[in-house]
C-alpha cells in the first residue's frame, strides 16, 4: 500500500503594495534630505581644511616639521571621514562598520613607530582623498540636486501663495505666453491662473519624485563611504593575526609565570623535605653503625614522615599540570575529582557532553584554571561551600561554540587582579586560548569567576 503525504501550506507574507513602498521611502526622506545639505557643508569645509595642511606638510617635508604635519593632516582627514559616517544615520541606510585602523602587531611600538602609524595603514590615505577630492565632488551634485527638488517640489506647490508678493512689472507675466502658445489647454485663462497651474504641476511632479531622488542620493553617498570609510575584508584578516598574536604572547607570559611559580614551589617544598630527609638518613645510617637502636628507629621514623609530607606537595603540585584522570577519562571526571578532593562542600553541575568537543589544548587549561581557583577559594575566601558548573554554549546553528566554566563561593569576597598573582596568571592562560576570565566578588561575597572559552579558536 502507497500513502503520499503533502507539505502543509506555509503562509507566506504577500509583497508590499506600490503605495506601502512608497510610503515607507517617504518616513526616510526628511533624513537623507538633511544628511545631503549638512554633508555638503562638511565637504566644503573638509577640502578647505584638508588640502591647506596636506599641502603644506608636504612642502614642508625637506624640513622636520612637515612629517608631523602630514600625519596631522590624516588624523584630520579621520576624523571628517567619522564625522561623515556619523551622519548617515540620518538616511536610516545600515551601519558602515569601523575600520581597523592599527594594523602593528603588539609589542612593535617605539616614538616614531606610532609616530608614523597612519602613513602605514592605507585607511588614512583613502580617508584624505575621500575627504579633499571624492566627497566635494559627490556633495556638491548631491546639493544641487537636492536644492532644485526641495525648490520647485515645495515652491511649485506653494506658489499660488508666496507668487503674489513677487513684483511685476511690463513682461513679468509669462504666464500669456504659455496660453498663447497652447491656446487648446488654457484658452483664455488669466495669466496668473496659468503660471499657478503650472508651478503647481511640477511642484506635484518633484515632491512625487523626492523620495527616489533624494533616497538615491544618500543612497550613492552610503555606497561610496562604505567602499572608502568602511572595514575592508583585509581589516578582519589583521584583527585576527593580532588577536592569534595576542594569544599567543599571553599563552607565554602564563605558562612562564606557571613554571616559575612551580620551581619556587618545588624549591620551597618538596625539594626542602628532600634536603631533610638526606639529612635524615645519613644520621640514621650513623646511629645504625654505633648501635643505636633507638635513635635509629625515631629517625626513621622522622624520615619516613618528611618523604610522606614531599609526596604529598608533590602530588598537590602536580595536580594542577596535569593529571593522569585528565588523560584517561576527560575533562569532566577531572573537573569531578577536583571538587571531590576538596576539603568543603561542593555542589557540581558538570555536562558530560564537554568531553567531546574539547581539545587537550583546551581540557588541560580549563582544568588547571578550576584547581587554582579551587586553591584561591580554599586558602582565602574563607567559604564553606562551592559550586562548580561546566557548559556548552551553543551557536546560532546549534552546535557547541563555546565552552563556560563558573567557579561559585559564599566566602567573604573582595577578589581582584594583580599584576603577578593567581587571577592575573588565570585571565593570560584563558587569553592564550581566545577566551575571557570574567570576576565578580563585591565585599562580603559572594565571589563568581567565569572561564568562557571559544572552542572553535581554541580548535585553530
Amino acid at each position: 500500500m502507497t500513502t503520499m503525504t503533502t507539505d502543509a501550506p506555509v503562509a507566506v507574507a504577500a509583497p508590499d503594495g506600490f503605495w506601502a513602498s512608497y510610503g515607507r521611502a517617504w518616513t526616510r526622506t526628511p533624513g537623507s534630505a538633511v544628511y545631503l545639505l549638512a554633508v555638503f557643508v562638511l565637504a566644503m569645509v573638509s577640502v578647505s581644511v584638508l588640502a591647506s595642511l596636506f599641502w603644506t606638510g608636504v612642502g614642508l617635508l625637506v624640513l622636520v616639521i612637515g612629517l608631523p604635519i602630514v600625519v596631522g593632516t590624516l588624523l584630520v582627514a579621520r576624523g571628517f571621514g567619522v564625522a561623515d559616517r556619523g551622519l548617515l544615520w540620518l538616511t536610516g541606510l545600515p551601519r558602515i562598520e569601523e575600520p581597523e585602523w592599527n594594523r602593528d602587531q603588539p609589542g612593535t611600538g617605539g616614538f616614531w613607530m606610532t609616530l608614523t602609524r597612519p602613513l602605514r595603514n592605507a585607511h588614512y590615505w583613502v580617508y584624505l582623498v575621500h575627504g579633499m577630492i571624492v566627497s566635494p565632488i559627490i556633495s556638491t551634485i548631491s546639493f544641487v540636486l537636492t536644492t532644485v527638488w526641495l525648490s520647485v517640489g515645495l515652491g511649485g506647490l506653494t506658489y499660488w501663495f508666496w507668487g503674489v508678493f513677487l513684483p511685476r512689472g511690463d513682461g513679468g507675466e509669462w504666464g500669456h505666453y504659455v496660453s498663447d502658445a497652447l491656446p487648446w489647454m488654457f484658452g483664455a485663462w488669466p495669466s496668473w491662473t496659468v503660471e499657478v497651474v503650472l508651478y503647481l504641476i511640477a511642484g506635484v511632479l518633484f515632491t512625487f519624485t523626492m523620495p527616489w531622488v533624494l533616497g538615491g542620493l544618500a543612497l550613492g553617498h552610503h555606497a561610496v563611504a562604505k567602499g572608502m570609510l568602511g572595514r575592508w575584508e583585509s581589516d578582519d584578516l589583521a584583527a585576527e593575526v593580532r588577536a592569534e598574536a595576542a594569544a599567543r604572547t599571553s599563552a607565554v607570559q602564563a605558562e612562564d609565570v606557571a613554571l616559575r611559580r612551580l620551581e619556587r614551589d618545588i624549591h620551597d617544598g618538596p625539594q626542602q623535605r628532600l634536603v631533610r630527609l638526606q639529612l635524615d638518613l645519613a644520621a640514621l645510617e650513623r646511629r645504625a653503625e654505633s648501635g643505636d637502636a633507638d635513635a635509629a628507629a625515631e629517625l626513621a621514623r622522622e624520615a619516613r614522615g618528611h618523604a610522606k609530607a614531599a609526596l604529598d606537595e608533590l602530588r598537590a603540585l602536580s595536580s594542577g599540570v596535569a593529571p593522569p584522570l585528565l588523560q584517561d577519562r576527560g575533562l569532566a571526571a577531572a573537573l569531578a575529582a577536583t571538587a571531590a578532593g576538596a576539603p568543603l562542600t561542593v555542589h557540581t553541575d558538570i555536562d558530560p557532553a564537554i568531553d567531546q568537543v574539547t581539545s587537550p589544548e583546551v581540557a588541560r587549561t580549563v582544568y588547571f584554571v578550576v584547581a587554582e581557583l579551587f586553591t584561591n577559594v580554599v586558602k582565602h575566601s574563607g567559604a564553606s561551600a562551592v559550586t562548580l558548573k561546566a557548559a556548552l554554549r551553543p551557536s546560532l546553528s546549534g552546535a557547541p561554540s563555546m565552552l563556560d566554566v563558573w567557579v561559585v563561593d559564599n566566602g567573604r569576597g573582595g577578589a581582584v587582579y594583580a599584576a603577578g598573582h593567581g587571577l592575573e596568571g588565570l585571565r593570560e592562560r584563558i587569553a592564550g586560548l581566545r577566551g575571557m576570565l570574567v570576576v565578580d566578588s563585591p565585599v562580603g561575597g559572594p565571589t563568581s569567576v567565569g572561564a568562557h572559552v571559544p572552542l572553535a579558536a581554541a580548535a585553530s
